[in-house]
């Protein structure tokens, strides 16, 4: 199973870069698996140590093959309400709808008002685009007769301005959820120029969103582990799904000395299992096989060169769409640049680059949207 499996790029995904972006609905982990954890984890507990069983993966839900299956069979054996967070990408398909339709809350998100904004954030795959994201959270909102609880991201700089929360003020009211809840980026996002916006900014943002907003504290809650014993698959279960502070570790794994703890993490570090992320000056552990850039924290600047990427943003001129292209080292952290100068610099780097130029181009057509 791939750590990450999205149809989008989000500049704040706490599990860094999507490798590759797909739209593909596959049964990524076994359906039976799912619902037998699921009956394990109801059984073990008391029904009051438990508010919602919520789906999210570790990428987009909704694009599991046997998500509505799934939903089906956890009502039948648990009488725990049944919450599903997802990107909302796929809401414009009728039978992802049918399947949602099954679930408590669906929790979407919806992190800008316009498309520009929507690519500059979510960066997503060119068949996502923001009309089929509208269509599809309006669609869905008229046969859902649940909650509908739509989550903000706000990134500092970018859709925390007034004009941006306009626009998003006037699609909400269009969408008509009855929460929409407010976050910040608390773990490390995916580049490193994402900042969090203060308190205050969230509370703004609420007052300009409507009546029906409210800033949320980040998900913390505790990590069930009564089913592990060694403290290394421990730390795994952890960190795969939520990178984490060694402080918040050591209170997660509270179970074992803090000698332990870090004696695991030693382990699994030099196994090249897990890395330390660092960002605006706050080390992460989380999982090696998250894709992140490198060091550089003001916003503007390259990544350092990584690993090849398949989502490459192409922002002025004929780099003006997100394309889902296997592509060459020199192209791989066009996605970072954000002013119109860095992306003219970068285009400029790849346009003198004849051959990666000319496969670019020969191999955008093999993407239809």
């Amino acid at each position: 199973m791939p750590l990450k499996s999205c149809n989008r790029n989000c500049v704040y995904c706490q599990l860094g870069r999507t490798v590759p972006l797909t739209n593909d609905r596959r049964e990524y982990v076994p359906a039976t698996e799912v619902v037998a954890a699921v009956s394990q984890v109801s059984q073990a507990q008391r029904q009051d140590q438990i508010d919602w069983l919520t789906f999210l993966r570790s990428g987009e839900p909704t694009t599991h093959a046997r998500l509505g299956w799934i939903i089906s069979q956890v009502k039948r054996i648990s009488p725990l309400p049944v919450a599903v967070i997802t990107n909302g990408s796929l809401l414009y398909r009728p039978e992802v709808q049918e399947e949602l339709l099954a679930a408590d809350a669906v929790l979407p998100s919806l992190d800008a008002g316009t498309a520009a904004l929507y690519r500059t954030i979510n960066r997503p795959r060119p068949a996502c685009t923001f009309e089929r994201l509208v269509e599809g959270l309006i669609a869905f909102r008229r046969r859902f007769t649940d909650k509908l609880w739509i989550e903000v991201m706000l990134v500092k700089g970018f859709n925390d301005t007034e004009q941006a929360l306009s626009d998003l003020a006037a699609l909400l009211t269009r969408i008509g959820p009855e929460q929409v809840h407010i976050s910040s980026p608390q773990r490390p996002p995916a580049e490193p120029w994402v900042e969090a916006p203060g308190p205050e900014d969230l509370a703004r943002t609420a007052a300009l969103l409507g009546g029906a907003a409210r800033p949320v504290a980040s998900l913390t809650g505790e990590s069930d582990l009564s089913a592990y014993e060694n403290v290394v698959e421990a730390i795994i279960a952890v960190l795969c799904p939520h990178p984490m502070t060694e402080e918040e570790l050591m209170r997660t794994l509270n179970r074992w000395m803090p000698g332990q703890v870090a004696r695991g993490l030693a382990q699994l570090s030099r196994d090249k299992r897990l890395q330390v992320v660092t960002r605006h000056g706050q080390r992460f552990w989380s999982s090696s096989g998250a894709r992140y850039p490198g060091k550089p924290d003001r916003r503007g600047e390259a990544a350092q060169p990584g690993p090849p990427v398949t989502s490459v943003r192409r922002g002025v001129g004929p780099f003006a769409e997100v394309v889902n292209l296997e592509v060459c080292r020199l192209t791989q952290d066009v996605s970072a640049y954000r002013t119109a100068a860095a992306v003219q610099q970068a285009r400029q780097r790849c346009t003198r680059a004849a051959p990666a130029a000319k496969a670019i181009r020969s191999r955008a057509a093999d993407f239809p949207a």
